[in-house]
């Protein structure tokens, strides 16, 4: 991206306002000097992939790549969806197989490692575990900082 196209992502970023208790506070992650996300949590990244990145991007992006960019936003938010119909899986793994080799278009080698290869697998895990939102860590993590409270010794 280049400098402006950063600085219009880093401000719809910014400027974005969400319920209370649905992410942390996007607007404090964003650092609009040296235009990038710092101290994102896991759930924040989770946020940004499957909700706001599909808006930050809609007028930055040259038009192929960010239509892309928004399937792969929209398989993550089908993916993590708490009622999936069975039979509508194979199209979901066909789907990211497809978003994948089309991201490959465009995107240099270096950005294919092996997270951004693990997720024509998670269909499969969908299949075999069950619901992506029963194995989250996000409640245990949450409840995690509030034990942390109660203790005296941080050690």
């Amino acid at each position: 991206m280049s400098t402006a196209e950063k600085r219009s992502f880093c401000q719809c970023l910014w400027s974005v306002k969400v319920p209370q208790g649905y992410s942390s506070n996007i607007k404090s992650l964003v650092a609009l000097n040296n235009m990038k996300l710092v101290g994102l949590k896991s759930h924040d990244c989770h946020v940004l992939m499957q909700q706001l990145l599909a808006v930050a991007i809609r007028r930055i992006l040259p038009d192929k790549v960010r239509v892309l960019i928004t399937r792969l936003c929209f398989l993550f938010n089908d993916i993590c969806s708490k009622v999936i119909d069975p039979r509508q899986l194979d199209d979901l793994e066909n789907e990211a197989a497809i978003v994948l080799c089309q991201l490959k278009i465009y995107f240099p080698p270096s950005f294919f490692d092996i997270m951004v290869h693990l997720i024509v697998h998670l269909v499969r895990e969908i299949q075999l575990c069950g619901l992506v939102f029963l194995r989250w860590m996000y409640p245990i993590e949450r409840y995690m900082k509030v034990l942390k409270g109660y203790t005296k010794n941080q050690y």
